[in-house]
């Protein structure tokens, strides 16, 4: 049980760890001290652990649903605040905390302003341990009951394209229509859903994962360049696969998605749907998503995510096995998974659930 004050190093902390265990998507590094400064410039955020609330306790999750790539995207710290205003104002039954849906650079840290605005302590039990495409992804599992209403709420854009939209109904069709907002919104909105209890939470979600992003990067911070990385790896009981030159990048946002491949010395072939889900060598599987598949710039060890990666670009690719990662349930889920084949043209299933892929080769 613990309740932590959080600070400017709590930030740091969550920001750089988030980015690693983001796999590739979570947000910007800059978005996400900004957002934590800002957390800390107007309140008093506290991180708590799940069994600091009573297990009939309500918990809503917060998060960013969009593709980060998109050129005309446009959320703020206010828009995060609106959206859980707007969700407290549709679901009748009071609120004791909120978590946020993922790990992640920017994703970490949700909910820390809305903590600060509001009052609410954040929960250390993301919906999931790392990031991850799709909303029903970080939705706990409640695609599977389909008693279940999905109360969400989302806010962003700018000018012409500034939306808040309210909706309950179906997970999937709400899920949906968020996605949708996220594109016409330029890209990106902050979401405020999926009112449950904590005892719903604690057995579908990752409790202690903003915790593990804060002590990966506590070890990323702690050292410099090739250090760093070792130190990341140590910490997750990873590995460094190469180090090399990106020879080939290529990137579409679709759908309110980035997909794209990297390309790496012409051996190595990264593919992404916003987070990196396939890693191999000559055609040979060396990594699977939800394992963890990370970029870092090879010199400075700072966490690059797959729309920051650019062409003739030195950078280390990591990886960690999944069973070292705090993960909710939605990453054993097959109906969930099973997408990432269509969108990125490259099996999964059978490496996820047949055998490990980490470390082959």
């Amino acid at each position: 049980m613990a309740k932590i004050a959080l600070d400017q190093h709590s930030v740091e902390c969550a920001v750089y760890g988030g980015a690693i265990l983001g796999g590739g998507g979570g947000g910007w590094i800059e978005e996400g001290m900004h957002v934590g400064r800002l957390a800390l410039e107007i309140g008093q955020p506290q991180l708590f652990t799940v069994d600091e609330l009573d297990d009939q306790d309500c918990l809503v999750a917060v998060s960013l649903v969009g593709a980060p790539g998109a050129k005309e995207k446009y959320v703020k710290p206010i828009h995060y605040s609106r959206a859980l205003e707007l969700l407290r104002k549709q679901f009748s039954m009071p609120v004791h905390g909120i978590t946020t849906n993922e790990n992640g650079a920017g994703t970490t840290v949700n909910g820390w302003f809305q903590a600060a605005v509001s009052g609410l302590p954040v929960i250390d039990c993301p919906c999931n341990g790392r990031a991850h495409p799709t909303g029903l992804m970080g939705s706990l599992n409640l695609s599977e009951n389909t008693d279940y209403v999905s109360y969400q709420a989302a806010v962003g854009g700018k000018a012409g394209r500034y939306i808040e939209l309210c909706i309950s109904g179906s997970l999937n069709r709400a899920a949906s229509m968020i996605r949708r907002a996220s594109v016409e919104a330029g890209g990106l909105v902050a979401v405020a859903r999926n009112p449950v209890s904590v005892a719903y939470a604690k057995q579908n979600g990752a409790p202690g994962a903003v915790q593990q992003a804060m002590a990966v990067g506590e070890a990323l911070l702690s050292h410099q360049g090739e250090a760093a990385v070792e130190a990341v790896v140590s910490i997750l009981d990873g590995k460094v696969i190469t180090t090399g030159t990106v020879t080939g990048y290529k990137m579409e946002t679709t759908g309110g998605f980035d997909v794209g491949t990297i390309q790496l010395d012409g051996d190595y072939e990264i593919t992404f749907w916003n987070e990196y889900m396939t890693l191999e060598k000559d055609g040979q599987r060396l990594a699977t998503f939800p394992d963890l598949i990370m970029t870092l710039d090879a010199k400075t060890a700072r966490p690059v995510v797959s729309a920051a990666v650019e062409r003739d670009q030195h950078i280390t690719v990591i990886v960690a096995p999944k069973e070292n990662l705090i993960l909710g349930t939605t990453m054993r889920n097959k109906n969930l998974l099973q997408p990432i084949e269509e969108i990125i043209h490259k099996p999964i299933l059978p490496f996820v659930f047949q055998h490990s892929t980490y470390g082959c080769g």
